[in-house]
C-alpha cells in the first residue's frame, strides 16, 4: 500500500479564531493565505485538519 498524501491550503484567514485552531494551522506548516503544503495522511494531521477544516481546502496527492 502506497503512503497518501495530502494537499492543504489555507484558504480563510485564521485572525479572530479560537487559539488552537491557529495552532492547528500552524502545526500543518501554514503562514501565509493561499499557501498550500503537502502532508502525510496521518490520523495526527487528519485530527489538525477537522479542528480547522474552514478554514482549509483539502486534496488528495496521487505519489
Amino acid at each position: 500500500m502506497a503512503n497518501k498524501n495530502l494537499k492543504v491550503t489555507l484558504v480563510r484567514s485564521p485572525i479572530g479564531t479560537p487559539e488552537n485552531h491557529r495552532l492547528s494551522v500552524r502545526g500543518l506548516g501554514l503562514r501565509k493565505m493561499h499557501q498550500s503544503v503537502v502532508v502525510a495522511d496521518t490520523p495526527e494531521n487528519r485530527g489538525m485538519i477537522n479542528r480547522a477544516y474552514y478554514m482549509l481546502k483539502v486534496e488528495e496527492v496521487a505519489e
